[in-house]
C-alpha cells in the first residue's frame, strides 16, 4: 500500500484569494470525511492518512500550491526528518566514511543540505516526529545496525568535532569586518591555515577585508577557514561556486588532504566533474523538489554520477527520471560546419587601467555553438560583452548580419510583477508558440514559475527565466554568460542541451561562457580558449575545434580528461594515474578513451 505525502507551498497558497477549491473538490471531503480543514492562519492542513491521492485538489488549486505523492510504505521507515506538517521530508541519509570523501549529488530542494545538516549535527533529527521530537536513545535504535549509528553516538556525546562551510557565504561580509588574514587565524586550530589559502591562490586578498573579495575569493576564504579547523569530519556545500575551473581543482585538492589525513568529508556540489576527482563514493538523492528526497544507496563515484545521468539505481530498482542525459561527441571530431558566418571579427583589443586583453580574430557560424573558456578575469565577459554591442573595442571590427541577445553573468530581479508579466513584456505571444513551448519553456521548467512574482524567485529560478528570454529574444545570435550558476546538475545539463538544440533547430548561434565542463562539453561546437595573467592580461584564441581547444586549455590546467564509455561524459584522469601518464605522453588531453578503459 503507497502512503500519501501531501506538501504545501505556503509562499503560493493564498487562502484569502481563492474559494478553497481543495476542500470543496475533494471526494473523501464531499462524503463527511475530514481530509482538508484550515488552520487559525487560514492555510488549509490535509490528513495524509485520509487522503486517496487523487490530486483532483492540486488540479483545482488556482495557485498551484499544492503537491500530493504516493510514495511505497516501506519508505516510512526510512523517514529522517520532517519539517511540519505537510511539508517537506528527508528518507535515509547518507554514510559517513573515515578516511573517505563522500559526495552528494541531486537537484535543488530535495534534502542534500538538509542531509549535511544533520549530519553535522546543526540539526537533529526528527525521523518524522517534528510535533514529538525524539531522544538521542530513540534515534540511536533508529539507525540500529547501520554505520551511522556509532557516528551519532560519538556525535550527541562531543566526541566528534564539525568543521562545516556552508552555502551561503555571503553572511561572511556582515559577520566579519577586518582582514581575511584575521579571519584565517582566529579559527586556525592546526597551524595549517595560511599554508590551505596559499594552495588557493587567496595570497593577495589576505589583507582585503570579506567586502573587497569577489565571489570566488570569498568562497575559497570560507574553505580555507574550514579547513584549518582541527576536526574528525569536514562538511562543503558547493565548494565550486563562483571559482573557475583553475581554482576547482585547487579546491579539490585540499579537500583530497583532509581525507588523506583519516578525517570523513562530506561533500554537496553540482559540477560532475568536480566531483568525480574529488569524490571516493557517491549518493544520489532524489524525489520531488520541495516535497521529499530520497538518499540512494551508496555508489563508486563512476557508478553514482552515471546512474543520475541515466536517470535509473540499479541498487535502489528505481527510474527517477524519464530519459537519459546523452552526451553526444559531436564537435569532437575534426571538421567544420558547413554553414555562412552571421558574425566575423577582427584582431580585437580592449584596455583598461591595469588590465590588456587581446583577442585573435574569428567567425561564428550559423548552427554553430562557440564555447568559451579559461580562469577567472581573463576578460572573458568583456569579450562577449563587445560581441554583443555592450560595450566598444580599442581596436579592431565587429561584423554582425543580425541582432544578437545577450544574458549578462550578474542578474537583478528588478522586474517587480510576475514572471509571466514579464514574458509578455519582453516578447509578446511568442514565448507560447511552438517551438519556444517545447524546446525552451517547458524543458527549463518556466512554466512553474508563471504565477511566481520575480523579486521572489530563487537564484536558479531566475537564471532559468534569464535564459528563456535570452534565447526566444528576436535575434540571430545568444551570447550567454555562466548559464550555469545556481542551476543543479540536472538543470544544467537541460539547459546545455535545450541551447544546442534550439540553435540548431532554428538556424541561430551562441557564444556560452561557463565554467562547467560537462557543460560547456554538452554545449560546444568550437573553443576560444583564454590565457594570460588574471586581473593583468589576457588573450582570447581564435575559434578552434573542439578538441584542439580542449587540448590546449586541459595542458594549461594540468588534466587530462577521457570519456566515460557507458555515458559519454567527460571524465578526469586521476592525477598520476596510468591513463593520465599515457594521456600525456600522447599530448591528447582531451581524449575519447577505448571502450571499457576506465584509466
Amino acid at each position: 500500500m503507497p502512503h500519501r505525502i501531501a506538501v504545501l507551498d505556503r509562499e503560493k497558497c493564498m487562502p484569502r484569494k481563492c474559494n478553497h477549491e481543495c476542500q470543496r473538490f475533494c471526494p473523501p471531503q464531499l462524503t463527511g470525511h475530514k481530509v482538508i480543514e484550515f488552520d487559525e492562519d487560514g492555510y488549509p492542513v490535509i490528513n495524509e492518512s485520509l487522503c486517496i491521492g487523487c490530486n483532483i485538489c492540486v488540479r483545482k488549486c488556482p495557485f498551484s500550491a499544492l503537491t500530493i505523492v504516493n510514495l511505497a510504505d516501506e519508505l516510512e521507515e526510512g523517514r529522517v526528518h520532517q519539517y511540519g506538517p505537510n511539508s517537506f521530508r528527508l528518507y535515509r541519509l547518507p554514510t559517513m566514511k573515515m578516511g573517505r570523501v563522500t559526495g552528494v549529488i541531486g537537484r535543488n530542494s530535495v534534502g542534500k543540505t538538509t542531509a549535511l545538516n544533520i549530519l553535522s549535527g546543526q540539526m537533529k533529527p526528527n525521523i518524522g516526529r517534528y510535533d514529538d521530537p525524539p531522544d538521542w536513545k530513540e534515534i540511536f535504535k533508529f539507525f540500529q545496525g547501520t554505520e551511522l549509528r556509532e557516528y551519532f553516538e560519538r556525535l550527541a556525546n562531543g566526541d566528534l568535532k564539525a568543521s562545516i562551510k556552508p552555502q551561503m557565504i555571503e553572511r561572511i561580509r556582515s559577520l566579519w569586518r577586518k582582514s581575511s588574514r584575521e579571519l584565517i587565524e582566529e579559527y586556525d586550530d592546526t597551524g595549517r591555515g595560511l599554508a590551505v589559502a596559499e594552495e588557493l591562490g587567496l595570497d593577495d586578498a589576505l589583507d582585503k577585508d570579506p567586502n573587497e573579495l569577489s565571489g570566488g575569493e570569498l568562497q575559497r576564504l570560507a574553505i580555507t577557514v574550514t579547513a584549518g579547523r582541527d576536526a574528525d569530519a569536514y562538511f562543503f556545500d558547493e565548494p565550486s561556486s563562483y571559482n573557475d575551473v583553475y581554482q576547482r581543482l585547487r579546491v579539490a585538492r585540499v579537500i583530497r588532504m583532509l581525507a588523506d589525513r583519516g578525517a570523513t568529508v562530506l561533500v554537496v556540489d553540482h559540477d560532475l566533474t568536480f566531483l568525480d576527482y574529488v569524490a571516493d563514493h557517491v549518493h544520489v538523492i532524489y524525489g520531488e523538489p520541495g516535497v521529499y528526497g530520497i538518499v540512494s544507496t551508496v555508489m563508486s563515484a563512476t557508478a553514482g554520477v552515471n546512474a543520475l545521468l541515466d536517470g535509473y539505481l540499479p541498487g535502489d530498482n528505481v527510474r527517477f527520471r524519464p530519459s537519459p542525459i546523452v552526451f553526444d561527441v559531436y564537435g569532437v571530431e575534426e571538421g567544420e560546419v558547413d554553414t555562412p558566418p552571421i558574425m566575423a571579427y577582427t584582431d580585437i583589443e580592449k584596455s583598461y587601467p591595469g588590465f590588456d586583453l587581446f583577442v585573435e580574430e574569428g567567425e561564428v557560424r550559423q548552427g554553430e555553438v562557440l564555447g568559451v573558456v579559461g580562469a577567472n578575469a581573463l576578460g572573458k565577459t568583456t569579450f562577449l560583452k563587445i560581441l554583443a554591442g555592450v560595450e566598444k573595442p580599442d581596436e579592431g571590427d565587429i561584423y554582425m548580419t543580425t541582432k544578437i541577445s545577450y544574458k549578462p553573468q550578474y542578474l537583478t530581479a528588478s522586474y517587480d510583477g510576475t514572471a509571466e508579466e514579464l514574458l509578455y513584456i519582453s516578447l509578446g505571444d511568442s514565448w507560447q508558440e511552438e517551438p519556444a513551448l517545447s524546446e525552451i519553456v517547458r524543458p527549463l521548467g518556466v512554466e512553474r514559475l508563471l504565477q511566481r512574482r520575480v523579486p521572489e524567485l530563487s537564484g536558479g529560478e531566475l537564471q532559468r527565466l534569464a535564459i528563456t528570454l535570452c534565447l526566444l529574444r528576436e535575434a540571430g545570435a545568444y551570447a550567454l554568460d555562466e548559464p550555469s550558476a545556481f542551476l543543479d546538475v540536472e538543470e544544467r545539463m537541460v539547459v546545455a542541451k535545450a541551447i544546442q538544440r534550439y540553435v540548431r533547430n532554428m538556424g541561430k548561434s551562441a557564444i556560452v561562457i561557463d565554467h562547467d565542463i560537462s557543460l560547456v562539453d554538452i554545449v560546444s561546437d568550437k573553443l576560444v580558449v583564454f590565457t594570460g595573467t588574471s586581473g593583468i592580461s589576457g588573450r582570447a584564441s581564435s575559434p578552434l575545434r573542439k578538441k584542439e581547444g580542449m587540448n590546449i586549455f586541459l595542458k594549461d590546467l594540468g588534466v587530462t580528461y577521457r570519456r566515460d564509455p557507458s555515458t559519454g561524459r567527460p571524465r578526469v584522469n586521476k592525477p598520476g594515474s596510468r591513463l593520465d601518464r599515457y594521456q600525456k605522453g600522447l599530448g591528447e588531453y582531451y581524449y575519447l578513451a577505448p571502450a571499457g578503459d576506465e584509466g
